[in-house]
């Protein structure tokens, strides 16, 4: 009967209008070919051939982008960890505070289509270039801004984005193009290292710069000379390679774009791309959050505790709070992305689901314990801080992971788009809002309250609870993640082997060989 349901596909006249395929590999799960559930991977030399770069090159180049995302996120918390300072410096709320990190995310969200466009299409290498040395100036520019000017922060934090937005869409398409199968994993689960670690670097500069300079403004001046430093990295270590023909095991032209339309109609059509996206965007809502709020929330059980003396107006904000937060969130960053990839790389040999059931497991089992970390926090400190460090460390599993997942989704003439559109997503229902959002509960919530320190506490504690929620909703896109992975993994895969042509929303076909002659066959008599 097997025979009988796949006879009329593979016996239908050649298609004029398709050429022979020369060195067609085994189709998987076709009859009469050897099946293979993954592309043959390509050793050193023949990495080395592809790209023309050497190992040691290629893991340099990494490194180098690994040093500039750890100091975007060493920038982007910075703020952070001076947060109270700056509320003080600019006599604003919590609303407005946060509204700080929501102008900065939006311009990021905004700007990321268009480097996504371009990343498909330009140099990857100019483009991180100049987008780097512009972040630079402004971030430095921030540092002198008045008191009665907090709107020019606020510019200023939205203009940061141009610079963020120009390497997070095309950093991990580099690694792509760099490495495949494991390799391209380990490489990924490095380079996403460097978000909680840069992240706890930033609340760590920002409150000890702050001390030792006596003024919280030093705190933002860091990162800019480090900046140049990144740009002339990038300008004489970082070389383009090919695009897609790691994959593709040949040193062939890479693959042609597509239409920017048709990039989107394909991603959307792309289940595990659109759920992982959702999935992510529950992470980024929740690590958004805390990010801001995290330590003014810990200032605030402190006072209620009795531990710490209130922070009142013109008096420097004194705690500890943003430095332990910070190492926190970089220990938990390291293991938490370095126990994903790990679980998942051993997990898939057996399930090739594992990545997305991996990413929910970490996301529904962080929701319980941001919730007790809260809950805790007026009763003892030391059991908010555990439960904190358990939540971030399940949170932390899914960084690399959905980075993996959209790179072998996503054929890589549409990989800078995809991370493109997967940032808007994220941040547009993610981080964008969550820490304004967040504020503004709170602000709303202490109108009905008595004013008191415990009121401020309350009010920011049950805003955080949302967290929680929105983890679990996570959770869930990431399980019905796992129901579609494996049929557009080997879509994707497919399509980069040249054996899926695309000829319309209803009519993909893919070419085989068949006694010497190439026959389209509806890719569903494959996948199915």
């Amino acid at each position: 009967m097997a025979g009988s349901d796949t006879a009329p596909f593979l016996s239908q006249a050649d298609d004029p209008d398709d050429g022979p395929v020369p060195g067609t590999p085994g189709l998987p799960g076709s009859t009469g070919n050897p099946k293979s559930e993954e592309p043959e991977v390509p050793d050193q030399e023949g990495l080395q051939r592809i790209t023309g770069l050497s190992p040691g090159r290629s893991a340099l180049i990494v490194a180098v982008l690994c040093y500039i995302n750890l100091l975007n996120y060493m920038d982007r918390f910075t703020v952070a960890g001076v947060l109270p300072d700056i509320e003080q410096f600019f006599n604003i709320g919590d609303s407005s505070s946060g509204l700080i990190q929501t102008v900065f995310i939006s311009s990021y969200m905004v700007l990321a289509p268009v480097f996504g466009y371009l990343g498909d299409r330009y140099n990857r290498k100019y483009l991180m270039c100049g987008g780097i040395a512009f972040w630079s100036l402004v971030t430095l520019g921030s540092s002198f801004i008045p008191g009665e000017h907090f709107w020019l922060l606020l510019l200023t934090r939205g203009l940061v984005g141009v610079g963020e937005a120009s390497y997070s869409t095309i950093a991990p398409t580099l690694i792509a193009d760099l490495f495949v199968a494991d390799q391209r994993s380990r490489m990924l689960s490095i380079f996403y290292f460097a978000i909680p670690v840069g992240s706890g670097l930033g609340y760590i500069a920002g409150s000890k710069v702050k001390d030792m300079a006596g003024d919280w403004h030093w705190a933002l001046r860091v990162t800019p000379g480090l900046g140049v430093v990144a740009v002339l990295l990038l300008f004489l270590v970082v070389r383009e390679p090919p695009r897609g023909a790691v994959e593709r095991h040949s040193d062939l032209p890479p693959l042609n774009p597509t239409s920017w339309w048709a990039d989107l109609r394909a991603l959307a059509r792309n289940p595990s791309f659109v759920l992982s996206s959702l999935g992510f965007t529950a992470v980024a809502f929740v690590t958004g959050s805390l990010a801001l709020w995290a330590p003014a929330f810990l200032l605030r059980s402190r006072v209620v505790l009795g531990e710490t003396p209130p922070c009142l107006p013109g008096d420097s904000c004194s705690s500890s709070d943003s430095l332990i937060f910070g190492l926190i969130t970089c220990l938990t960053g390291v293991l938490g992305v370095g126990l994903g990839v790990e679980i998942s790389r051993r997990l898939r040999h057996s399930n090739p689901r594992a990545d997305p059931l991996v990413c929910a497991t970490g996301l529904l089992g962080s929701a319980p314990f941001l919730f007790l970390s809260l809950a805790c926090a007026r009763g003892s400190i030391v059991a908010t801080y555990i439960f904190i460090f358990i939540g971030e460390t399940l949170l932390s599993m899914n960084w690399a992971i959905v980075a993996d997942i959209l790179l072998y989704v996503v054929i890589p003439t549409r990989r800078s788009t995809a991370e493109a559109f997967q940032i808007v997503l994220s941040h547009l229902l993610g981080d964008a809002g969550s820490p304004y959002l967040i504020g503004l509960i709170s602000d709303r919530l202490r109108r009905n309250w008595p004013a008191s320190f415990l009121s401020e506490f309350r009010a920011l504690q049950f805003s955080l609870m949302l967290c929680a929620f929105v983890g679990a909703l996570g959770g869930a896109a990431f399980l019905g993640t796992a129901i579609f992975i494996e049929a557009d993994r080997r879509r994707a895969q497919l399509h980069v082997q040249g054996l899926l042509h695309e000829a319309g929303s209803t009519d993909d076909r893919i070419v085989v060989p068949q006694r010497g002659r190439s026959t389209r066959v509806p890719v569903a008599s494959v996948l199915i």
